[in-house]
């Protein structure tokens, strides 16, 4: 990128050099103080990699597996959503939740989709691919994400999440709050996977719109004893309306 020329004060006289040269100073002043505001309103977040699932579904225990995997980085927040409509094949999910499924079909219709399908994997509201695809997924995944400042708390038997005014203006969006388990191992006895042990992880319990946020500083709140009572950790994302993109997650483990 080519440089702008640098003004040549020599030439004018010295009242109008002092004059010009703290002008200078103060709009330097001023680019530092903004990007000092900026970074002081944003923060690193985890990519939100939420992935639809189910056990009757033969195809989805790698990407269970890799699910596994990525719960153990700070930089992903991965989330399963358990959908039911593969229950009718000869095995109840007991993890199926009927608003997973319309939720991966909001993502259908965002994404411009044809169809809903598992193992799906959405990212940040932005893109999908499917569950097992390591290559693309970890691709993805490998970009830094700042977002919105978020402070998620627990303090007398409330979930307690605070949103700072960003620097720059943000969109109108929902602030969702998602209760999961941290992990379990289920049997499978008929279906797809009949004989198959598997091993699940994050898997979503409930989820729900907190209110819609307009980028002013505010603060929502949620009762603990109405999350399910197998929630380990919860986490609140920050999604723009119409379930686009995300521009801010965290999470709170709850025990």
């Amino acid at each position: 990128m080519r440089s702008l020329p640098k003004p040549r004060l020599k030439s004018l006289p010295k009242s109008l050099q002092r004059s010009l040269q703290r002008s200078l100073y103060k709009l330097s002043l001023a680019g530092v103080l903004l990007c000092c505001g900026a970074a002081a309103n944003a923060q690193s977040r985890p990519a939100v990699l939420e992935l639809f699932t189910s056990e009757g579904c033969s195809s989805c225990p790698p990407a269970e597996a890799y699910v596994g995997e990525l719960s153990q980085r700070r930089d992903v927040l991965a989330l399963t959503f358990h959908v039911d409509y593969w229950d009718d094949l000869g095995w109840r999910d007991r993890f199926g939740l009927p608003d997973a499924a319309q939720r991966q079909r909001g993502y259908a219709k965002t994404l411009r989709l044809s169809s809903v399908y598992t193992p799906q994997v959405v990212i940040d509201g932005r893109a999908d691919y499917v569950g097992s695809d390591r290559a693309a997924i970890g691709r993805a995944l490998a970009v830094e994400r700042k977002g919105s400042a978020i402070a998620l708390s627990a303090h007398d038997g409330e979930v307690i999440v605070d949103l700072s005014a960003p620097a720059m203006p943000a969109p109108v969006c929902d602030v969702v709050l998602v209760s999961y388990l941290r992990t379990a191992t289920s049997p499978i006895g008929r279906g797809e996977n009949a004989g198959r042990t598997i091993t699940e992880f994050n898997i979503v319990r409930s989820f729900r719109n907190l209110g819609r946020w307009d980028g002013q500083s505010r603060q929502y709140r949620s009762r603990l004893d109405s999350l399910p009572h197998d929630a380990t950790d919860v986490a609140v994302l920050v999604q723009s309306a119409g379930q686009a993109q995300i521009i801010g997650a965290a999470t709170l483990a709850l025990r």
